[in-house]
């Protein structure tokens, strides 16, 4: 499936230069507030050298990696939720996405006004987030009063959920930061579509590699730990320049020479994958050796309707080895005769790194 990531950040912190680094594009970036009134998307495949490695075992025609989509949306400013600036296209767009990048400027700019104070950018569209989402809940507290005062279970349930959230709201508490018990709340929780329950990666921009441990990242990374999100810094203009050298030996040479271990963009989908929980698992041989992406936890009938519906509806069992078996046996035959390829029903629970193929019936 992969997943969406909607880049946000106040105007002129370096978010479309960072989407350009990271999708290759050619959104314009500049300092100018509302650069981005329509947001640009870029679709990215996901880096993953077990697909090379399955296709010197098992022949494909071609080699289909999974993807991630980048949203770049428009800058935010203060009263947004008012309708400021963009204000209401911005809070659209980011209530389609599954998960937030949040840029934050980590470096001084000549041409970008005042000191450099992550955290309070961050208020600023926290703020206007929260105050969004606590529109959304008296609405719809108003329209389950009357029926909460009549005796509705299910209503005066929701009440007591909704007055919960409004309160962490109140006192400056993203939803993603509460606990919840049990199932029927978090389902409840989940169909309000709420902005301060996406989960977020922070992106410390910085102006060279050795500002990541700078304090403005060191504070964004204090904040994090208690809102439970990640955290990545990487220097936007240097990612432009990586993504300029096309031949990919001179870019891990080129990121040596900086001192870096690996591209922004990996670090990105690395961290958008251990904050939303998901895995990689394969099918192979045929017309294409391809990576699928699911969360974790994911049973075969589901994993399997990722790639069509039909194979959940009509899943019988699945054909499963693992990347590893591979590795070591060299081959799908020697993989069987060491018995290590295995027929699971509808209970399995997916692991990554699986080999998959799925027998149905409609």
């Amino acid at each position: 499936m992969g997943f969406t990531c909607g880049i946000v950040g106040l105007p002129n912190v370096g978010k479309s230069t960072v989407f350009n680094a990271l999708t290759r594009s050619r959104a314009e970036a500049s300092n100018y507030p509302f650069t981005t009134i329509e947001p640009n998307i870029g679709v990215v495949n996901v880096p993953d050298e077990r697909l090379e490695v399955i296709s010197r075992y098992i022949s494909a025609e071609k080699i289909v990696p999974t993807t991630m989509r980048f949203v770049d949306i428009a800058g935010l400013v203060k009263g947004a939720s008012q309708g400021e600036g963009l204000g209401n296209k911005f809070l659209g767009h980011i209530r389609e996405v599954t998960a937030i990048a949040h840029v934050v400027r980590c470096f001084a700019d000549d041409l970008v006004p005042g000191e450099i104070d992550p955290i309070a950018d961050i208020d600023t569209i926290n703020t206007e987030l929260m105050i969004a989402d606590l529109e959304t809940l008296q609405k719809r507290k108003t329209k389950l009063e009357k029926l909460a005062r009549s005796g509705d279970k299910e209503s005066r349930f929701q009440m007591t959920v909704l007055d919960r959230l409004m309160s962490a709201l109140n006192d400056g508490q993203p939803v993603r930061a509460l606990e919840f018990d049990g199932e029927a709340e978090r389902t409840f929780v989940g169909s309000l579509t709420l902005l301060t329950q996406k989960l977020v990666l922070y992106v410390c921009n910085v102006a060279d590699p050795a500002d990541v441990d700078s304090a403005p990242v060191r504070r964004v990374l204090e904040l994090a730990d208690r809102e439970s999100a990640r955290v990545i810094a990487l220097s936007g203009k240097l990612e432009t320049e990586i993504i300029e050298i096309d031949d990919p030996r001179e870019q891990v040479e080129f990121l040596r020479e900086m001192g870096l271990r690996e591209s922004g963009l990996n670090q990105v989908i690395r961290a958008g994958y251990e904050l939303l929980g998901l895995q990689t698992f394969f099918t192979a041989g045929g017309k294409e050796n391809r990576a699928w992406t699911i969360k974790k936890n994911t049973r075969a009938p589901q994993a399997a309707g990722v790639i069509h519906s039909d194979f959940e509806k009509g899943f019988i069992r699945a054909k499963v080895f693992h990347f590893d078996d591979l590795v070591k046996h060299q081959s799908e035959n020697a993989v069987k005769e060491a018995g290590l390829l295995r027929l699971e029903g509808k209970d399995y629970v997916v692991r990554d790194g699986d080999i998959m193929e799925f027998l149905f019936n409609v």
